[in-house]
């Protein structure tokens, strides 16, 4: 080890950055190598140690070492551009061999750039500022000269031109005065009024594009485009395995899809999507929407003993309803005869063995290595044909990978046996390939560019890439995002299924589940699922969402396009004793001997009357929220008392209370009261509440969070696991609430919001005898409201 901090040090490093150095295997052997290779033609110096390390440090192909260092001793690469060029070049160029001119000229070889050179370029730009330059003085952005004249001379030292810059600059504008000394005062933007505060916040769909804060979706994708590697440059990614056959299969991938980018979405069927699911479906569907591409939905069918065909239809319906349409729907069930060839090849290779370990004894990382791992080839492809014909029980035979995957897992299960029936293809086969052979053949096969994964299963890009390059196919590039996780909800199936087998949750759509169907059938609009995706963004690190800022986005979807209607969800009936007073409403005629009345019209949205209106009728029985009256006045309290008048909405009126009538219980169960046009009355009302007249009567759901904690599935926050967390009041249900009659003809999952109540959608259970609406979300909460 002495040895070897004392070779690093003695080409310029200092003593910690040599131990430093000695942590990373790789970069210490790297090094070692190239400073031998350097000592042997023409000795090291600090200046070539510097950039001898810099270029081992930043070097991703190995075999290109020799090549650099040797250049690096003959003087050719003598600064940072031009090692940053060579770097770049090298990368783009994986296969030998290397273009020695064209490397060099892109390099800058032998390239000389003079004085004069560089006092006439800065010149040119020092003119070209000038007029700013006098006016503005020493607080004029010196960078830009700077940059512009770098860029006239690309293999310049910075440090020369930065030099030339300060004494032209000098020489036009003199030594810095004290006014050049004083601190520019600061001017503040000016004030935004609230109005376009809330444009500028505003999330709406605008031709189909999700706006977030001002910036759509798509153009959120079309910026992460920029990070990602462009169709056909697949060897440029980070860890992307280059064999000789690359560049060729490239070739031919590139004459399949013309350029075009290809993403897919792979759900497994064997349970409904969340809402994970849903930033996984916009940033597939997404991103290669926003890039002119296709995107597949493909069903990862390989574990027939989990798959229904309920789940295969309720994803398309899902992925439908978040606006997106697949280019092509595939199985991985499709390439079943194909992947079996291929895994046949896998074991001519020598990649593959046939090993009788059990399940258990694979479980975890510290599994035994295989005895049977170095069988004979020959024997292998007997035992795996003898698999397939299902000469074998479940579990005594399995097919493994020669790899170690990126977490330490040796020898990855490609094909186990399974005799249950496969939705799709019945009984012809009884054995089945595991998610780490199919997705990256699957991948291939559809000529995927961008292969989009959540940050889990980054251990597996290893293994991904490897098994494409040992079957010698065209191999795509995985990307890994973060997942998106909500507080207060489990999305394990698992977990979810333990919720509807104890009764907790009714089924998958439950309401107060997060899967979208359950999102669907409580009222959220897909749009502002999306909306929500939007706002959280395409992320490396897994982002842990509040339901509340979800919630946020379906108010301000359902704000603009849920009609307004009024509902009672506690009712206390109102008499009206006196005769109503014309306001300018006709006058409509009563069943009921006695009774009379008008028609109320209502517009649908307050704010834009153009949007339209409904009629709703007034007639001398109304009824109000019984929270709307008490008999008792408190301070602060502004609806109405005995000795409080209270207007209604929309009606133009206002009502007084002449009698309180009560139950046996002394309970309020009757109000009769005077009614007069709200311009007559002796003073304003505080407030105006909601009413309905002749109305419907519906059940109403109210929801709120299923569990009780934030991290239910925490054992640290809830060590009675996630059952235990239930929260007993997370639905309640209103079976004789009232509702106007606006609502009569509305369909399934049609909204509302409720006045004063918060936003509803009409549950499939409705019937035609009795509505049953769920609440989607409340309404903002106004702290000072009474």
């Amino acid at each position: 080890m002495a040895d070897t901090v004392t070779l690093f040090t003695s080409i310029g490093l200092s003593e910690q950055k040599a131990k430093e150095t000695l942590k990373n295997e790789a970069l210490t052997s790297a090094l070692k190598d190239a400073i031998a290779q350097m000592q042997c033609s023409t000795g090291v110096d600090k200046a070539m140690g510097t950039m001898l390390y810099s270029m081992v440090s930043r070097l991703k192909d190995t075999k290109r070492l020799t090549f650099l260092a040797d250049h690096i001793a003959r003087h050719k690469i003598c600064t940072e551009l031009q090692l940053a060029a060579a770097l770049e070049f090298v990368k783009n160029h994986p296969q030998d061999p290397i273009n020695q001119a064209e490397f060099e000229n892109v390099c800058g070889v032998g390239v000389v750039i003079t004085p004069e050179q560089i006092e006439e370029a800065v010149e040119v730009v020092i003119n070209k500022h000038k007029e700013l330059l006098l006016k503005e003085r020493y607080r004029y952005n010196m960078g830009l000269l700077m940059g512009e004249s770098r860029a006239a001379l690309k293999w310049a030292d910075g440090k020369i031109i930065k030099n030339e810059v300060d004494v032209q600059v000098l020489h036009l504008l003199g030594a810095k005065t004290e006014a050049d000394l004083e601190k520019k005062t600061k001017v503040s933007p000016p004030k935004t009024s609230e109005s376009e505060v809330k444009a500028k916040k505003e999330e709406v769909a605008v031709n189909g594009e999700v706006q977030s804060e001002g910036k759509s979706l798509m153009e959120q994708l079309r910026g992460e485009a920029l990070k990602f590697h462009k169709t056909g440059e697949n060897y440029k990614t980070e860890g992307y395995v280059v064999t000789p056959n690359t560049m060729d299969l490239l070739k031919k991938h590139m004459e399949i899809t013309g350029g075009q980018i290809r993403t897919r979405f792979p759900p497994e069927p064997n349970g409904i999507l969340h809402i994970g699911h849903a930033k996984a479906i916009n940033f597939n569907f997404g991103y290669a929407k926003a890039n002119d591409g296709i995107c597949f939905l493909r069903y990862d069918d390989t574990n027939p003993e989990k798959e229904e065909e309920k789940y295969f239809t309720a994803i398309k319906d899902m992925v439908g309803w978040l606006g997106y349409e697949p280019y092509q729907i595939t199985h991985a069930s499709d390439n079943f005869q194909r992947l079996y060839d291929l895994a046949v090849d896998l074991v001519r290779r020598g990649h593959a063995y046939v090993c009788h370990q059990r399940g258990e004894e694979l479980k975890g990382h510290n599994a035994p290595p295989s005895p049977w791992r170095e069988r004979p080839m020959e024997e292998s492809l007997v035992l795996f044909q003898r698999m397939k014909k299902g000469l074998f029980a479940e579990g005594e035979a399995t097919l493994r990978m020669k790899m170690v995957m990126e977490d330490g897992k040796m020898d990855p299960v490609a094909y186990r046996i399974k005799y249950t029936p496969h939705h799709r293809t019945g009984d012809a086969w009884c054995i089945y390939p595991t998610y780490d052979y199919t997705h990256c053949l699957c991948d291939s096969i559809e000529n995927i560019t961008h292969s989009l994964c959540t940050k889990e299963f980054q251990a597996r890009r290893s293994s991904y890439f490897w098994l494409c390059n040992a079957l010698d196919v065209y191999c795509p590039v995985q990307w890994e995002y973060g997942r998106l996780n909500l507080t207060y909800t489990v999305v394990s199936k698992r977990k979810i299924i333990k919720l509807v087998e104890t009764g907790v949750v009714r089924d998958w759509d439950d309401p107060r589940l997060f899967t979208l169907t359950a999102l669907r059938r409580r009222g959220f609009p897909s749009v502002a699922i999306n909306n929500f995706c939007a706002r959280v963004g395409v992320t490396v690190a897994q982002v842990t969402m509040e339901p509340h800022l979800l919630e946020a986005c379906v108010r301000d979807v359902l704000n603009d396009t849920a009609p307004r209607a009024m509902a009672v969800l506690e009712p206390l009936k109102v008499t009206i004793t006196n005769r109503i007073p014309s306001y300018g409403f006709s006058f409509f005629s009563l069943a009921l001997p006695g009774y009379f009345g008008r028609k109320s019209e209502l517009p649908n949205f307050p704010a834009d009357e153009a949007k339209g209106s409904h009629v709703v009728p007034f007639t001398n029985i109304v009824f109000i929220e019984q929270s709307d009256f008490r008999e008792v006045m408190e301070k602060g309290y502004k609806r109405l008392t005995p000795d409080q008048p209270v207007g209604l909405r929309h009606a133009g009126y206002v009502i007084t209370v002449q009698k309180v009538i009560k139950d046996a219980q002394g309970k309020v169960v009757e109000l009769e009261v005077s009614c007069c046009v709200s311009t007559e009355a002796k003073e304003k009302p505080k407030a105006f509440i909601h009413w309905v007249s002749q109305p419907l009567k519906c059940e109403v759901r109210l929801y709120e969070r299923l569990f009780l904690h934030k991290n239910p599935e925490d054992p640290s926050e809830v060590p009675g696991g996630f059952l235990s967390d239930i929260n007993p009041h997370s639905m309640e249900v209103i079976d004789s609430a009232l509702v106007d009659r606006s609502v009569a003809g509305a369909k399934v999952l049609d909204r509302f919001q409720f006045e004063r109540m918060g936003y509803f959608s009409l549950d499939p259970d409705s019937t035609a005898d009795k509505l049953v609406f769920n609440r989607t979300v409340t309404l903002k909460e106004d702290p000072g409201k009474i």
